[in-house]
């Protein structure tokens, strides 16, 4: 099987090189990401939050290890393979957001508590927390609980105050736990595009977050850690100063979703474009269209359609145009462009788009400088 690094490894280094590249391809700028990291680092720590970004969406070692070099507590992962895989690879502080229930998965964290520094989980049902514990017991080891608060998904997470308080009793009377604090991942209010909309969304559920955090306090289970918040809500989580640490995961790329939402109140994006995906037109027989290599296995498809970065007219519209390919529509499109001209696409959701792909390329201007693996690709389980 030929990989990544056999077809583009002799291109690292050389200038211009990105224009050599086999697509579609999956292509990081690695100056934008560097200057992302830090500006959400610097802007964590001027408000006193810890920052454990969540690397469910670059799924990479090399990513996490460069959020902790500038100061990020930890990261957070979805799911106990993709921990698995970034423990492996040197990460510590990891906290895995959903709950780990079934009985294989549960042994597995078991193991890994006993192997990793700073591991910490989410739990949400006494049984459940029952099961990690006699589990770490057979292991020797023990594990730092975090209590999942359901902000009004009915996704995951207790669902009210007094299961909260009787959660954090029963994790207090299991020999192997300890518990730390409260999840609260407002997930379907990140992508509200307007700032005033979404902030008075958040402004809501925080009232309730409060509650819940009273509620312990008066048991005597006042939380060390209140985790939550992500990319379309952080500035607004920051000035509520509720949470004590950030899960933002998408400021590392910036992907249409997020470039669509105003998120700061200003209009200005305040991280840039780091991810694409280069594709190359492949056939130009109609003067309205072209079609190009990247359709549906190269690009997500529940946060809209791509959009032209560059290489194509800004104004190009892009479809689906089945598995293999999309097209990209525009008045006289198909003169202006020729078979195997380049074009670089802003993707639409970032998380499941780098899930189709082996590695990242990384560039530095129109130079690959390196190639990195999407170290958690497809560890869902």
């Amino acid at each position: 099987m030929t990989t990544d690094r056999d077809l583009h490894a002799h291109l690292i280094g050389r200038q211009g090189s990105r224009a050599d590249l086999n697509t579609p391809v999956l292509v990081l700028d690695v100056e934008a990401l560097d200057r992302n990291i830090a500006a959400m680092a610097a802007l964590a720590a001027q408000h006193g939050v810890a920052l454990r970004p969540h690397a469910k969406t670059h799924k990479s070692v090399d990513i996490a290890m460069r959020q902790i070099g500038a100061g990020a507590a930890g990261v957070c992962c979805a799911k106990i393979g993709e921990a698995e895989v970034l423990a492996a690879g040197g990460v510590t502080g990891v906290l895995i957001t959903s709950p780990v229930a079934a009985p294989a998965a549960i042994a597995r964290l078991a193991t890994l508590a006993g192997q990793t520094e700073g591991l910490m989980a989410v739990v949400d049902h006494p049984d459940v927390a029952a099961r990690i514990d006699a589990a770490l017991a057979t292991n020797g080891a023990t594990l730092d609980m975090i209590i999942d608060i359901d902000p009004g998904i009915a996704r995951t997470g207790v669902a009210s105050a007094a299961a909260a308080v009787a959660l954090a009793q029963a994790i207090a009377a299991l020999p192997n736990l300890c518990y730390r604090g409260v999840q609260y991942y407002c997930g379907s209010q990140q992508h509200i595009e307007n700032y005033a909309e979404r902030r008075a969304a958040i402004v809501e559920r925080t009232a309730y977050l409060q509650e819940v955090i009273a509620a312990l306090g008066d048991a005597g289970f006042a939380p060390e850690i209140v985790t939550g918040g992500g990319t379309g809500t952080h500035r607004i989580d920051l000035d509520l100063s509720i949470l004590t640490e950030l899960q933002t995961g998408s400021y590392v790329f910036m992907d249409k979703q997020y470039l669509d939402c105003d998120l700061t109140g200003d209009g200005e994006p305040p991280f840039e474009t780091a991810l694409g995906v280069d594709a190359r037109v492949v056939s130009a027989n109609h003067s309205g269209l072209v079609t190009i290599d990247a359709g549906f296995k190269s690009l997500s498809t529940d946060g809209g359609v791509a959009v032209v970065r560059r290489g194509a007219p800004e104004s190009a519209f892009f479809a689906f145009m089945g598995d293999e390919h999309a097209a990209l529509v525009a008045p006289g499109i198909g003169t202006a462009m020729q078979p195997g001209d380049p074009v670089s696409l802003t993707v639409p959701h970032c998380d499941p788009t780098v899930n189709l792909y082996d590695d990242y390329h990384v560039v530095a201007g129109d130079t690959l400088v390196d190639i990195w693996p999407v170290s958690a690709r497809g560890r869902a389980r």
